[in-house]
């Protein structure tokens, strides 16, 4: 691509992920958003790492905006994708920053970059099953940070009283305006250093296994 289509195109991504971002808060402004904080999230010491299905990704810059009020600072890891360029724009405009890469493209220098933002003392949020799935599958890129940088893991689980299911690969989940949305900030989970290749994939599937257990059956597909 030429630059000076380069520069259009992060322009257009710009426009439009801060249109976005700016719709979602007036969109979450109408919800009725309870959390149940299981970590005590605002008093951990040190950065987490928050780990969410992609379908839920809507709804959580708020819910974490509305609980944390400042008192922390967090990245998440989009895709180097133009979608991921306007997701990156969207979740800014609630105070949240951006780690370009994915499993598919980047994928270590996301991983390096986002090793970096946890030395640095920032929370970082991760959709394992993304950016293109297989859905409620998780990706070992989570594993792999926790267990180099030492930072716990905290599930992430949203309820929602009446959703529409887009027909994406993911079946993203957009909350009906004026509906009440619960969002769960599980207990944390330490992933140990230096896990052996049976333990690793112990580790994947337990994580996998905790975060499938908040997708209920209100909510999941039949």
């Amino acid at each position: 691509m030429a630059k000076g289509s380069e520069i259009r195109e992060s322009r257009k991504a710009t426009l439009l992920g801060k249109t976005a971002g700016w719709l979602m808060r007036l969109w979450c402004g109408t919800l009725r958003i309870e959390i149940d904080d299981r970590c005590g999230l605002v008093e951990i010491d040190g950065p987490v790492l928050y780990a969410l299905w992609h379908n839920r990704i809507f709804i959580v810059p708020a819910a974490w905006k509305k609980l944390c009020r400042g008192r922390r600072e967090a990245v998440v890891l989009t895709s180097a994708s133009h979608d991921g360029a306007m997701l990156a724009r969207a979740v800014g405009v609630f105070g949240i920053g951006s780690v370009r890469g994915s499993s598919s493209r980047r994928g270590v220098a996301a991983l390096v970059a986002l090793r970096k933002a946890v030395r640095s003392g920032v929370d970082c949020c991760i959709t394992p099953d993304g950016p293109r799935g297989p859905r409620y599958v998780l990706q070992p890129g989570l594993v792999k940070l926790a267990e180099t940088s030492g930072a716990p893991v905290i599930p992430i689980h949203a309820e929602f009283s009446s959703v529409w299911k887009l027909k994406s690969w993911d079946r993203f989940h957009l909350p009906k305006p004026f509906s009440r949305v619960r969002v769960i900030f599980d207990e944390a989970l330490a992933v140990p250093p230096g896990l052996s290749e049976d333990d690793f994939e112990t580790w994947r599937a337990r994580l996998e296994a905790g975060l499938r257990a908040g997708v209920d059956d209100f909510t999941e597909d039949s």
